[in-house]
């Protein structure tokens, strides 16, 4: 029977399954502990990379409405020279004319092909003035992304950092923890996982300290407490929904775990 208890959860005393729930609450509150040192690392690291992706798509299109305008400024320039080549054509013309009809004709073309020059004209003083704009804007969005990228590489150098340290330490307590859930009956560890979800710190089972479940100022009944003491069932704090079990028991399991982390 000794055999099967150390395989079928189930089969295990109340006081083993109480054991077994707090040896695995005082290992994921060491890889809480651990992930609390990275604190908003992370999320930081990943707000900021997506800052800079953000300004780099920005910064790429203005870049592109920028070659934009100095293509159609070049088009304009092209155009200008088009029209100063018509109204050449169209002075030579006007010196072989055989009347008047002919002459105005021609005087009119180069009327209008000056006026397209001076339109185009226009227009390149307007591409240009906003080029100038765009290339302001883009300044300071490069700047920007400049310092934002600086503060990403020390973001990420921080973290790097701390992961580096507490790497090791993280992967050694994930295997514990695992191991230490698979000796805890589904039932069980549905409940646990449940209430440490619910709860802010983490805390699913907590010990009695001073009359009441740790963290809670709520005193607890003494025929209650002796029932804890006694490890005979599982008992729920009725205040707070965690699972309470006595200061004994969790003394001696946190030196075990000490122990086995070394």
């Amino acid at each position: 029977m000794a055999k099967k208890n150390e395989t079928d959860p189930k089969l295990l005393s109340v006081e083993e399954k109480l054991r077994a729930l707090y040896r695995l609450q005082l290992i994921d509150s060491q890889i809480d502990k651990i992930r609390t040192v990275r604190g908003e690392l992370p999320l930081q690291v990943q707000d900021l990379e997506d800052e800079v992706g953000g300004l780099d798509t920005r910064i790429e299109k203005i870049n592109s409405e920028i070659s934009s305008l100095q293509e159609e400024i070049s088009n304009k320039k092209n155009a200008i020279k088009d029209s100063e080549a018509l109204i050449k054509k169209y002075e030579e013309q006007q010196k072989n004319v055989r009347n008047n009809r002919e002459y105005d004709s021609l005087n009119k073309e180069i009327e209008f092909q000056t006026l397209e020059i001076q339109l185009s004209e226009k227009r390149i003083r307007e591409y240009k003035a906003k080029i100038e704009s765009k290339k302001e804007i883009l300044g300071q969005a490069e700047e920007k992304r400049s310092d934002r990228q600086k503060d990403l590489d020390h973001k990420k150098a921080e973290l790097d950092s701390i992961v580096a340290e507490t790497e090791k330490d993280e992967k050694k307590l994930e295997k514990l923890s695992q191991e230490a859930a698979e000796q805890i009956e589904e039932r069980l560890m549905y409940s646990y996982s449940r209430i440490r979800n619910r709860v802010a710190n983490g805390m699913a089972i907590v010990a009695i300290e001073r009359e009441t479940a740790g963290g809670s100022f709520i005193k607890i009944p003494p025929q209650r407490i002796l029932d804890i003491n006694a490890r005979k069932k599982i008992i729920v704090d009725e205040h707070s929904g965690r699972i309470l079990i006595d200061q004994e028991l969790a003394q001696e399991e946190a030196d075990k775990l000490a122990e086995l982390l070394g």
